[in-house]
């Protein structure tokens, strides 16, 4: 998606809210890196002054939205809408066409990005 991100993800070692905040500075952290080494970015100097505001990163919203899932049927219902979403938005007109979904691979059109596990 352009402007958000879904994604099912599982642990039994870590907080999840950890987990995701982690995942928030990394990905902030590598974003505005690769905004700065970008010599070429006509929009540079305006993304990094709505980016960094200070000493912090302001790339992500605050909070998430989890939801526990526990059963297949749910686990199902999740992974449909994430794959239907670019659908739906018009980036693509087939779900397994979306390169950043596990779709594809689920469909077994192409390797995924991540490794994927099943549920359960």
């Amino acid at each position: 998606m352009t402007n958000h991100i879904h994604f099912i993800i599982g642990t039994n070692k870590d907080n999840l809210s950890d987990i995701i905040r982690d995942f928030k500075k990394f990905t902030a952290t590598k974003i505005t890196e690769a905004i700065e080494a970008n010599p070429k970015d006509s929009r540079k100097n305006w993304m990094l002054w709505l980016l960094k505001k200070e000493e912090s990163i302001l790339f992500w919203q605050e909070g998430y939205h989890a939801e526990e899932i526990i059963e297949l049927k749910f686990f199902n219902i999740k992974q449909d809408y994430i794959h239907f979403n670019p659908v739906r938005a018009g980036l693509v007109e087939k779900e397994e066409d979306y390169l950043y979904s596990s779709c594809g691979q689920i469909y077994g059109v192409r390797e995924g990005l991540l490794e994927l596990v099943n549920f359960g």
